[in-house]
Parts: C-alpha cells; sequence; structure tokens
C-alpha cells in the first residue's frame, strides 16, 4: 500500500496562499482519482477536491475559484494551492486514494495544518 505524506501547511494571514504537498512511497500512476480532504476541529472530514488520473478535476463549492488540485505522476506528488484563504479554512488536510476513502477503507496519516489569522 502506498503510504503518502502531507506537507506544506502553515499559518497565513487571510488572503493569503499556501501550496499543499502529497508525497507517496510509491508509484500514484495506478490510482486513479487522489483527493484532497480537511478536517476542522469538532467537524467531520471533508472532500476539498480530487484529481483523475487523465487531470480531471472536481472542487468542494467552497474552494471553488481559491484552490486549484495537481498531480505529478513521475514525482508521485499531488499538490494543493491555497489561494485567497479565509479563517474558515482553518483546519488539518490530508490527501488520499478517493476510491480507498469512498469505500470506507482509508487509513490516514498525520495531515498537514493550515491555520489561516482574521
Amino acid at each position: 500500500q502506498v503510504q503518502l505524506v502531507e506537507s506544506g501547511g502553515g499559518l497565513v494571514q487571510a488572503g493569503g496562499s499556501l501550496r499543499l504537498s502529497c508525497a507517496a512511497s510509491g508509484s500514484i500512476f495506478r490510482i486513479n482519482v487522489m483527493g484532497w480532504y480537511r478536517q476542522a476541529p469538532g467537524k467531520q472530514r471533508e472532500l476539498v477536491a480530487a484529481i483523475s488520473s487523465g487531470g480531471n478535476t472536481n472542487y468542494a463549492d467552497f474552494v471553488k475559484g481559491r484552490f486549484t488540485i495537481s498531480r505529478d505522476n513521475a514525482k508521485n506528488t499531488v499538490y494543493l494551492q491555497l489561494n485567497s484563504l479565509k479563517p474558515e479554512d482553518t483546519a488539518v488536510y490530508y490527501c488520499n486514494d478517493h476510491s480507498v476513502v469512498t469505500a470506507g477503507f482509508a487509513s490516514w496519516g498525520q495531515g498537514t495544518q493550515v491555520t489561516v489569522s482574521s
């Protein structure tokens, strides 16, 4: 099973930007859809964005126009560019194989903390 490690989080002011990375221990070429998720304190984990192996993307309504997901299969890495950040974007961000998540069998890494101050 591919291990995923998230990085790139931090503390930023509202309106700022961050670029998150999700590095895989093995090839992600065969993983059809990769997703970025987030979990804020006291809330359930939610899907933020997803990208297929062919580059098709989907975004949650609350990040459309602000976040951009991309993947580099050669580097086994998935990225999430966060722009125009809002305090409500504060959460721990995770990446995962979307099909495994939807099947209910996903295990989760440490994630990366994003904190947006007002």
